[in-house]
């Protein structure tokens, strides 16, 4: 059962000193989601946060400052990112210490969701230091609950690998995960990473969402192969994509990469890698290149371009 609703006049009684939207801010870190295209997508808390909190920590503080200029909020802007990180986490934690009220934004949406943050998150909940989620939009969400795909339980995998090799890697691990899985990709690679789904996931239903809340929105939905037609025939798109793919049936769910490893651990000492991977492709249905790309990883070999070579 869920619980009702708090009053955001009180910020609820659960004992924990939460911000509300009248009373000023408790000390503390602020994960504040931010809109992921449409600027209206923003919630009361999180502008509330943002007007009190004492400075407002970035990955961008370009894109940042247009947000705030469109509701008007003049905060100081702190940088924090991947690459200085090391250097000005100990400063926001001596802040924090102190017992300053920091903001943490992302570029766009939910921060730490495949974003820089979740070490300063650990380090402060490490030290004792309140951490507040202020929640709002999310592009793997909203991508999810549009594409008319089960949403019962789903993985958010983020982005994949640029490499072609640990690329197909990377989705043959993912192949037999019973969920509905989203990711993020680059409009460039997107037929590429379309054209390898099909090969290594089947014919699988999917959808590609991009420009999510922003004017030129669009949600095209189809089986794997046809998407991946269907972008490599046109120029790649523009904007930010999110991609969601239909879980494996149950069946393909069923032959996990545990089995397929055993079966190859029995199968390789007595026959070629070739031999071996067919025989175990056909026995237990897994996708024949998958299976002979596992079986080269077992013995050490790279994967070649085509394995029927």
């Amino acid at each position: 059962m869920r619980e009702a609703l708090s009053d955001p006049r009180t910020g609820g009684g659960s004992g924990k000193s939460f911000p509300s939207l009248e009373n000023g801010l408790a000390p503390g870190l602020y994960i504040t989601a931010t809109p992921i295209g449409n600027a209206a997508d923003i919630t009361l808390r999180a502008l509330n946060v943002l007007r009190q909190c004492d400075a407002i920590v970035a990955e961008d503080t370009r894109v940042t400052a247009k947000l705030l200029a469109i509701y008007g909020i003049s905060r100081p802007l702190l940088v924090y990112n991947d690459h200085n990180g090391p250097q000005v986490r100990p400063k926001l934690l001596a802040r924090l210490r102190e017992g300053a009220k920091l903001a943490l934004v992302s570029d766009a949406g939910t921060p730490l969701v495949s974003d820089p943050g979740h070490r300063l998150v650990r380090a402060a909940r490490d030290e004792g230091i309140a951490v507040f989620p202020i929640p709002g939009a999310s592009a793997p969400l909203s991508a999810l609950v549009a594409a008319g795909l089960p949403s019962d339980a789903f993985l958010f995998a983020g982005f994949l690998p640029t490499k072609l090799g640990e690329l197909r890697a990377r989705l043959t691990e993912l192949r037999t995960v019973p969920a509905t899985l989203v990711f993020f990709e680059s409009p460039r690679r997107l037929a590429e990473t379309l054209c390898q789904m099909a090969s290594i996931f089947g014919p699988r239903k999917a959808a590609v969402a991009r420009e999510l809340t922003k004017l030129h929105e669009e949600i095209r939905e189809g089986e794997l192969a046809a998407l991946a037609a269907s972008y490599a025939a046109s120029d790649p798109p523009k904007g930010e994509v999110t991609l969601v793919i239909a879980p494996p049936a149950k069946d393909e769910a069923d032959i996990d990469a545990a089995q397929i490893d055993a079966l190859l651990g029995q199968a390789l000492p007595f026959m070629p890698v070739k031999a071996a991977s067919a025989l175990i492709a056909d026995a237990t249905g897994a996708p024949r290149r998958s299976v002979y790309e596992r079986a080269l990883q077992l013995k050490g070999k790279g994967a070649p371009d085509d394995p029927e070579s």
